[in-house]
């Protein structure tokens, strides 16, 4: 019998590939040889990472920024700065990368999970409000796939009960809330600068702040612990070498150059897949809050519904999907809490928990939209939505083609 989906021998959707990540030029080339021909390598003797340190903060709405080696050492920081300790509880969501919440152990605090959205996938401020006791010092929002979370509410709980707010910005790069950009809408934000990332330098990371104060001391925590105007074997807190290379800075900045015109992209494309794919059967965009200026899309989300294709399990609709040429995954296949790390709480030598919570235990059932999300969510990289409108009605097509012939994944 001719088949007509690619899994079974049919002819592809796509045959072409979709733009790679990362991009670059001659821009980044040039800035390359600038460093390597001044001699001056490393942060404390060149001009690089300062000067992207500034474009940064300009671009992103902050008046301070301080550049580190990576996201999770970004995390790290912040919460070292914000004063977070042994016996402190801090609220993250369970849908995200690990960092979001090991950063809080690292920091011998207690991370709490607070289930998410539904449509979203961001964390909910319901949640988070529940999940608040007297030890709870910080909440770590994650601007997830480059959605932005409530940060009005969040604030707001944040205010009501003295809690300092960190926004987890690795994915949210240009992305507009209410007109503004992120990383200072809360008190201190962290961005990535890792291989996938919108903005990339393969590694490194960035911490934002509107605060002097929480500037200064992430300043000192990633310089060794000196200060400004201290001597060079001056060392007044407990830091370390986390700064950011000049390679690094160099290709940032040549980086941040395009950044806008691809946030915009990525954006109208991301609109116009939501239009094309929300009509087709058992297919469920992510919704974009009111608030939502622009979304940077780290990732293309949206929500796989069997009941719409026969029953057929996601794992078999996205295997379809690649085979007709569009690249896609399932993303997380279980929450944070479910990882070994933390149902087994494999902290190490951080048992700050155990000081007030020594039964401290992760129940998936207390987490059930982030449970719903590991069984129905599709992820398109960033990089797909860089390609033009021919490339996303293939998107489109490719999955119209996968609803249509279903019954050929059940042979």
């Amino acid at each position: 019998m001719a088949h007509t989906l690619a899994i079974n021998g049919g002819p592809k959707t796509r045959e072409r590939p979709f733009p790679t990540w990362p991009i670059a030029g001659a821009e980044e080339e040039a800035a390359l040889l600038d460093v390597l021909r001044s001699g001056q390598w490393g942060r404390l003797s060149g001009d690089r990472v300062a000067a992207f340190e500034e474009a940064f903060a300009a671009y992103q709405d902050a008046d301070y920024a301080i550049g580190v080696s990576s996201g999770t050492t970004a995390l790290r920081l912040a919460l070292l700065a914000a004063g977070v300790k042994e016996g402190d509880e801090v609220i993250v969501p369970p849908y995200t990368f690990l960092a979001t919440a090991t950063a809080v152990v690292e920091a011998n605090a207690t991370p709490i999970f607070a289930d998410i959205e539904p449509d979203t996938y961001n964390i909910d401020p319901d949640q988070i409000a529940a999940a608040i006791t007297p030890r709870t010092a910080a909440v770590i929002p994650v601007h997830f796939a480059g959605q932005v979370a409530d940060m009005e509410q969040i604030n707001a709980l944040g205010r009501q009960h003295g809690l300092v707010v960190i926004e987890d910005a690795a994915h949210a790069h240009g992305a507009l809330y209410r007109g503004r950009k992120l990383g200072a809408v809360g008190d201190m934000g962290c961005f990535s600068f890792q291989s996938s990332k919108n903005l990339t330098a393969g590694e490194g990371g960035m911490i934002l702040t509107n605060a002097e104060a929480y500037s200064r001391l992430c300043r000192s925590y990633h310089n060794c612990g000196r200060l400004p105007h201290g001597a060079w074997y001056e060392h007044h807190l407990i830091g370390g070498n986390y700064r950011m290379t000049e390679w690094q800075g160099a290709l940032l900045l040549a980086q941040l150059g395009r950044l806008e015109e691809q946030t915009r992209l990525r954006d109208e494309n991301g609109l116009y897949l939501n239009s094309k794919l929300a009509p087709i059967p058992g297919i469920r965009p992510m919704a974009r809050g009111q608030a939502v200026t622009r979304h940077s899309y780290h990732l293309y989300m949206f929500r796989y519904d069997p009941a719409a294709f026969g029953g057929i399990p996601r794992d078999r609709f996205v295997a379809a999907l690649n085979a007709e040429g569009i690249p896609c995954s399932s993303g997380y296949r279980v929450g944070l809490y479910a990882q070994p790390i933390f149902a087994e709480r494999r902290f190490g030598p951080f048992n700050g928990y155990r000081t007030v919570r020594p039964d401290l235990r992760y129940d998936a059932s207390d987490y059930p939209v982030c449970e719903r999300a590991c069984r129905e969510a599709v992820w398109l990289t960033q990089s797909l939505l860089l390609g033009t409108r021919d490339d996303m009605d293939d998107i489109v097509r490719a999955i119209e083609k996968v609803h249509q012939h279903w019954e050929e994944l059940l042979e």
